[in-house]
């Protein structure tokens, strides 16, 4: 049955397509006035040409035969619109009603992404470009290959991921991923992946990376399987229960270096078991402006060469605020804490990896079991400039691109707690803070890139370039 709806007003350009509210009560009380709540005797979807609608509806807090109060339908249905948009699939979700009689017809209006992303690999293997040039064998030196990502594979949300990469330093991975089996909420992940290379960081000096080179050798090689289920409720509440086994190895010359990097000798199997809780009730992924996010892990690593097991609890945690007049307010907390007897080098690792960082101490590392880190920000939208038109794509999964940028000022202050520490490192047990500026540019696909100022209580700082929203 066709459905013709009544034609909404065009929404202002200054508002970001994942902040438009669905300014809708006016219309339902125009055409179903005296009614406190509506039925839905239909919803509609229109634009997923690959994606399945049983894979929409399931986001979805209500379907046809539910009745909806009326007074709150505007903001229930924008927090329905915002759950398909975080499914990451699509550039566009809009949102129309018609109500008549008590009986309302909702249309979902999408507009789907492009989907596969082949991203070719060319890198050079030496700290930096002049370091690479200096060799006589620069050439020998590069690493090449293809990182191969497919969302939304059969229409139904799965991923599968790929990496092929060559040359001096090698990885293949294939990962696969499925929110779903059918129509329970249950999905599973499964993965494998390899890696060797030519350099290894096989210890830390004044709170640096030193590093390992083998022309001729790989001083790490690594290979490990992945198996897990995913009890998800909607794109915002997700519980994952994950395995993971490992065979890691290390050269003799790592070993003569460094004899506690691993505990076991030159070589090492464990089993990782991952259970991880997250609610993600933030606007947008990409770049949140209100809402929360909150995640818990915890981990057991089991050795199989009677190394003491590890046991590891992660916490994060973030509040995003509109303050008003384009001003967005953020803070996150993050705190990790580490049990074992002993513990090898390289499961010591704290702030300055995986994004656990304090802005502006990018150039160190800091080891140690427990951690603790702050981060706020407040930023000011300075203009959007809505979906620019690219005359050279007619597609609009690519030719339609997204462009708002904030101001964004900063404070960040993180502390590693560690009973044992090297005379030569001296960010151990110690406070670490900075503050700075930046802008922050949101655009393509979920991109945020940043430009940042950064200055810290230890006295250096200096401009920071990164691609991820930092809270």
């Amino acid at each position: 049955m066709a459905v013709r709806l009544p034609p909404q007003p065009p929404r202002p350009a200054s508002i970001p397509d994942s902040l438009r509210p669905a300014t809708l009560d006016s219309l339902v009380l125009a055409q179903c006035p005296g009614y406190t709540a509506v039925h839905v005797s239909q919803v509609l979807f229109v634009g997923n040409d690959v994606t399945k609608e049983r894979i929409l509806r399931a986001e979805l807090d209500f379907r046809e035969g539910d009745s909806l109060t009326v007074s709150t339908l505007a903001k229930r249905l924008e927090q329905n619109r915002l759950r398909l948009f975080n499914l990451r699939l699509f550039t566009r979700v809009q949102v129309q009603v018609t109500c008549r009689d008590g009986q309302l017809i909702v249309l979902f209006a999408l507009q789907e992404r492009w989907y596969t992303f082949p991203v070719p690999i060319l890198s050079i293997a030496d700290r930096n470009f002049r370091a690479w040039a200096n060799r006589p064998d620069r050439w020998r030196r590069v690493d090449y290959g293809v990182h191969l990502v497919r969302y939304n594979f059969r229409g139904r949300n799965e991923e599968i991921r790929g990496n092929l990469q060559l040359g001096f330093n090698r990885k293949y991975e294939l990962f696969y991923l499925t929110p779903r089996l059918g129509r329970h909420r249950v999905g599973i992940s499964a993965g494998a992946s390899y890696f060797r290379s030519h350099t290894l960081d096989y210890t830390t000096r004044r709170d640096s990376l030193v590093a390992f080179r083998d022309d001729h050798g790989f001083p790490i090689e690594r290979w490990y399987a992945t198996a897990g289920l995913r009890w998800r409720r909607t794109v915002q509440r997700l519980t994952t229960l994950e395995a993971f086994y490992y065979h890691e190895q290390v050269s003799d010359s790592v070993f003569r270096r460094n004899p506690t990097y691993f505990l076991s000798g030159t070589q090492r199997r464990y089993l990782d078991v991952v259970l991880t809780r997250t609610v993600n009730q933030r606007n947008t992924f990409s770049y949140p402006l209100t809402g929360r996010f909150a995640q818990f892990a915890l981990t057991q690593r089991v050795f199989f060469d009677g190394t003491p097991p590890v046991t590891t609890a992660l916490g994060r945690y973030a509040r995003y605020a509109d303050v008003g007049r384009r001003f967005y307010y953020n803070i996150g907390l993050e705190a990790r804490l580490r049990f074992a007897r002993r513990l090898a080098y390289a499961d010591s690792h704290a702030l300055g990896f995986n994004q656990a960082l304090v802005r502006g101490y990018d150039a160190y590392v800091i080891d140690g079991r427990h951690y603790g880190l702050i981060r706020q920000g407040l930023s000011y939208q300075l203009f959007d400039l809505g979906r620019l038109r690219l005359p050279l794509f007619t597609d609009p999964r690519i030719g339609s691109v997204p462009l708002q940028v904030y101001l964004n000022t900063f404070t960040d202050a993180g502390y590693v707690a560690e009973r044992t520490v090297p005379s030569t490192n001296q960010f151990p047990n110690r406070l670490l803070a900075s503050a700075g500026i930046g802008l922050h540019l949101v655009t393509y696909y979920d991109r945020v890139l940043t430009l940042e100022y950064t200055h810290t209580r230890h006295g250096f700082g200096g401009f920071f370039f990164r691609s991820e929203f930092p809270i």
